[in-house]
């Protein structure tokens, strides 16, 4: 009963943050890639936290839409969603890639750009053409302009730094929401406002999953990492948090790789091998063999992989 209970009050703080807000509705929006990337631009922040924005420039967060490497993943990702997926859905409403509106990327950018939904119409087009100019032709003048989309501090330490709006307010402007409230040596965000998520995995499961997507028109199955922290994990006893795990006991800080990272993984898996060596004799015909045993134990918050 009281890992039931547990469950049913953490199932609680799993809100959804996909749907735009009433505030964001009546703010100004974006009409290019380029005041998009404004509107949410890190840079500001750089000369206070050199150490901390480092650690974030190396991370995926500061590549969201355009990807892993010199091979733009993301990009080329979304280019086969709409290609494989858009296209030949009956009822998308997708012929051509022109037709790709922002309801359609946000079966991305739920999570991989999130600010989106502070956009028109005319920023989700201007996406899908640097997403095909730099799959195509490795363009890059659309490869900088991808890079430039990403998932920076005003992310995080921004709009999605409060879940329960209607009991705690909506994020405001000109303020960065952290562990305590004061001042902000920063003219464009001169508060700072105490987030009551910041240092819950909730902060992180907002994008990192609960599974299916059913807001969306055409729900989709992605991330479900923060689903089986919560509905396994934690009711079987666990008690750290995702920034407990990926952040300081890994000493990335805002770098927070995944179990590919070698830090990651050694905190992640165990591995254990047993090799046997023998020779097999059929006859006269001498054929050497081996006997390899893997015992691999997954020791994270949740499962692995994901994605």
């Amino acid at each position: 009963m009281r890992l039931r209970t547990q469950a049913i009050l953490l199932l609680a703080l799993a809100v959804p943050l996909a749907l735009p807000s009433a505030q964001a509705a009546q703010e100004k929006k974006a009409k290019t890639i380029a005041e998009l990337a404004a509107m949410h631009d890190s840079s500001s922040c750089k000369e206070c936290h050199p150490e901390v924005y480092d650690q974030w420039h190396k991370s995926l967060h500061a590549r969201s839409i355009f990807g892993p490497a010199e091979v733009g993943r993301t990009a080329a990702t979304i280019k086969t969603t709409i290609e494989n997926g858009f296209k030949e859905w009956p009822y998308s409403g997708v012929k051509n890639p022109e037709d790709v509106g922002i309801k359609h990327l946000m079966t991305c950018a739920k999570c991989h750009l999130p600010q989106l939904q502070e956009a028109e119409e005319s920023v989700a087009r201007e996406i899908v053409q640097n997403v095909y100019a730099f799959a195509d032709h490795g363009d890059e003048k659309a490869k900088q302009a991808l890079l430039s989309l990403n998932i920076g501090c005003t992310i995080c330490h921004g709009r999605n730094a409060v879940v329960h709006k209607w009991t705690d307010g909506y994020p405001k402007p000109g303020t960065v929401y952290g562990s305590k409230d004061g001042n902000h040596d920063d003219p464009g965000y001169p508060v700072m406002k105490q987030s009551r998520i910041m240092k819950e995995s909730i902060l992180c499961g907002q994008c990192h999953g609960l599974g299916p997507n059913l807001e969306l028109d055409n729900p989709t199955q992605c991330a479900t990492l923060y689903g089986t922290h919560l509905f396994a994990y934690v009711p079987d006893g666990g008690n750290k948090t995702c920034q407990q795990c990926h952040m300081h006991e890994s000493k990335l800080g805002h770098n927070m790789q995944s179990y590919r990272d070698p830090a990651m993984a050694k905190m992640a898996l165990d591995v254990h091998v047993v090799a046997q060596a023998l020779q097999w004799r059929d006859g006269t015909t001498m054929t050497p063999m081996a006997n390899v045993t893997v015992e691999l134990t997954n020791k994270a918050g949740h499962a692995i992989p994901d994605g």
